[in-house]
């Protein structure tokens, strides 16, 4: 019988982790460059390895360019020493610059480079497709990943944000002298099921692949923070919280409470609880932006759910279509 700080397979890559993986989109951004490390410090010191960022963490910041989670977690290795002990994600294909973003052969090389320096590292173990680049034939993009495999620089590739159909496509290209895309990193959690449950967990069932989710939380809703339209006043979060204000979201909240109360844990630490629990998931993606949030996600990966804790939070969030 296995346990939820067992290590898990991230597909057929040959890495193997725990099931939780530190977001990264917040160093550099609502996380300054000590508070990151300190975050880093704790969530390695728990046993705990992968951490997914991507080049453009954080552009989107007044005053940032791009490369700063990165630059950031290759300062705390620079301090700290140990690239053993992570298990370091990235990602190529936003924009950097203009002109600067995509899957081709050239940018991806490119780009890998870039991070290799922003990492200061000689290696990234995860090196993801971002976004889908319609523009460039996927055996270019699956050749340029295995020059930089067989260069020693990338261990392994995965994707996020591609449809189903792109998914299977990619996995139909790979082939002699071509690498497999081996991870997915898809949107799941007790709200967002239908997508990733009907279109998705079929096929990483089918081919092994590693799954890491992001927004176990979505976007915040699922700590029970806001539960009417009063609660998103004035929150940077108000427009992506919305749409989760309604029966089901306000029921899904109710699962919770009932099942935090019981177990003595939190709304929050049920929610990635019940991600974890779920069989394709390797591991989700939470970001933390303060040691005492670290601490609440480790508490979650602790947390055991009961037989009739599952099946509370599996009726009440069941998507519609399978309600």
């Amino acid at each position: 019988m296995t346990t939820s700080t067992d290590l898990r397979p991230l597909g057929r890559s040959g890495l193997a982790i725990r099931p939780l993986a530190l977001g990264g989109n917040v160093f550099g951004w609502t996380a300054d460059e000590e508070t990151s490390h300190a975050v880093l410090d704790r969530f390695v010191d728990a046993g705990f390895s992968l951490v997914d960022t991507a080049d453009v963490y954080s552009k989107w910041v007044p005053g940032n360019r791009g490369g700063d989670s990165e630059e950031i977690i290759g300062s705390w290795l620079a301090a700290r020493g140990g690239r053993d002990r992570l298990v370091i994600a990235t990602k190529v294909g936003g924009e950097m610059a203009p002109g600067a973003s995509g899957l081709s052969a050239r940018h991806i090389k490119q780009a890998a480079e870039a991070s290799l320096l922003r990492l200061r590292t000689d290696h990234i173990d995860l090196y993801q497709s971002h976004y889908p680049d319609p523009g460039v034939p996927v055996d270019e993009t699956l050749r340029a990943y295995g020059d930089l495999i067989a260069e020693g620089k990338v261990r392994a590739i995965g994707l996020s944000n591609h449809d189903p159909a792109q998914l299977r496509a990619a996995l139909a290209a790979a082939g002699p002298g071509l690498p497999r895309y081996e991870v997915l990193q898809p949107l799941y959690n007790l709200c967002d099921r239908a997508g990733f449950e009907r279109d998705f967990a079929p096929v990483c069932r089918a081919e092994g692949l590693g799954v890491i989710s992001f927004k176990a939380l979505a976007n915040g809703f699922l700590s029970g923070k806001y539960r009417s339209p009063a609660d998103l006043a004035g929150s940077k979060r108000a427009k992506a919280v919305k749409g989760y204000l309604d029966a089901r979201g306000l029921a899904i909240l109710t699962a919770l409470d009932e099942v935090a109360a019981r177990l003595g844990a939190s709304p929050a630490q049920v929610a990635v609880a019940w991600v974890i629990s779920r069989p394709e998931v390797t591991a989700p993606i939470a970001s933390a932006t303060s040691v005492a949030q670290v601490e609440s996600l480790l508490g979650a990966v602790r947390l055991v759910l009961d037989a009739d804790a599952l099946a509370a939070l599996d009726r009440t969030s069941a998507p519609a279509e399978a309600a």
